[in-house]
């Protein structure tokens, strides 16, 4: 699976709120926030490091694929993850949607999914291009 990612230098916080701000800046609505460090450590007792999944979508692109494939649900979403990382450096990453809903043989699937795979590469520009950004070997 192939991944866009990027690392940047500022709290986890702030690269939370400039992850938010890029994917409203493409359009992106974000359907659901999912706190994996606090649910872990509530249900588990397991203290991971700050961990948010972003669940975003952008709702013009799943009207369409849902028009054209309503076996579509399970893909349609983004999940952009925000990790801090041991180094002090976050992590802001998201799943390639060509790997994903772009597999599917469907002439207008596989259009959309070049469509969400232009916003993704543009809303990870955008936070490339608002903070700074760490080299980092993953």
């Amino acid at each position: 699976m192939h991944f866009f990612s990027t690392y940047v230098s500022m709290g986890f916080a702030d690269a939370v709120a400039s992850a938010k701000e890029a994917l409203k800046r493409q359009e992106f609505s974000i359907l659901a926030e999912i706190d994996m460090h606090r649910v872990l450590k509530k249900c588990l007792s397991v203290d991971l490091r700050p961990y948010l999944i972003l669940s975003a979508c952008s709702l013009p692109l799943a009207h369409r694929a849902i028009r054209a494939d309503d076996a579509i649900g399970s893909m349609l979403l983004c999940d952009v993850v925000i990790q801090q990382h041991g180094d002090g450096c976050v992590e802001i990453s998201v799943v390639d949607p060509a790997c994903t809903i772009g597999t599917i043989n469907h002439v207008e699937i596989v259009s959309i999914a070049q469509e969400l795979q232009s916003l993704v590469r543009k809303v990870m520009d955008d936070i490339e291009s608002t903070t700074t950004k760490l080299p980092h070997a993953a």
